[in-house]
């Protein structure tokens, strides 16, 4: 098996609970942590468990070593991409599978992205809700080098985030874009030098676990309906129904106190 997907405790220094955060690492030595067809089952399995955890406040995503995800593991490509059939069943049987998990997670998801984000990073870091990079960064999809367009869903996908100028550059041109140009198109939330970067996440996942859980889960459940049209959804069936919880009673009470909320 090639690459794998790891779930890590949260240990770094800033004071969060370890239960509250975790860190799924991408880890494919020696490819830059391409996206193996074993990574991507792995990945949807992983997202779906942590789905399940109720008590997890903040999920960081990031490669291991000096890179985020350089793109699919082209060394499998001839086993599968040559006949229609088997390239549909990668890409709608385990590719969007895993991406779909991703954006049906209620738990805040952070990219934290050093080195190379490339095809399927790109797309991975699509699903994120808050995306941090090193200023030396690069992004881009050179598919075309290879001969094949982006699959329908996962276009969509970046698209919707990266905005129609950029996504059109990365599919037709092969362009790639630093980390400042990322900003500017606001697919990046934040951009600091590589050395500060670990510092920066740590302050961003303290901030994200230190508000209310319930709150975060029912914002990206609501802000998913709207995207997605979805007027049957719970939340927005029943928007209000968080009235009487005490994690709405603590945050009000905590404000007129003037104390921190203990959520």
């Amino acid at each position: 098996m090639t690459g794998q997907v790891r779930v890590e405790a949260w240990t770094a220094g800033e004071p969060v609970a370890r239960a509250q955060a975790v860190r799924v690492v991408l880890a494919n030595p020696g490819k830059r942590n391409a996206m193996s067809r074993a990574m991507w089952r792995q990945l949807r399995s992983v997202f779906e468990d942590l789905q399940r955890q109720p008590g997890l406040r903040c999920i960081v995503l990031q490669g291991e070593g000096e890179a985020f995800c350089a793109g699919g593991d082209i060394s499998e490509y001839a086993d599968f991409r040559f006949a229609e059939r088997s390239l549909a069943d990668f890409h709608e049987g385990e590719v969007w599978p895993a991406l779909h998990a991703l954006l049906q997670c209620d738990v805040p998801l952070v990219a934290a992205i050093e080195g190379a984000c490339m095809g399927a990073g790109v797309e991975l870091a699509s699903c994120c809700d808050t995306r941090l990079a090193a200023d030396t960064a690069q992004f881009g999809a050179p598919i075309a080098k290879l001969g094949f367009p982006m699959a329908p869903k996962e276009a969509a996908l970046v698209l919707s985030q990266l905005g129609p100028a950029k996504t059109r550059q990365m599919l037709l041109e092969a362009a790639v874009f630093g980390a400042e140009q990322m900003l500017a198109s606001g697919f990046l939330s934040q951009v600091h030098p590589a050395a500060q970067l670990q510092a920066q996440l740590e302050r961003t996942v303290a901030r994200i676990c230190g508000l209310a859980p319930q709150a975060a889960r029912m914002t990206k459940q609501l802000l998913r309906a709207l995207a997605e049209g979805d007027a049957q959804a719970p939340v927005l069936q029943q928007p209000y129904a968080y009235a009487d919880s005490a994690e709405h009673r603590e945050g009000i009470a905590a404000f007129v106190a003037k104390r921190t909320p203990q959520f």
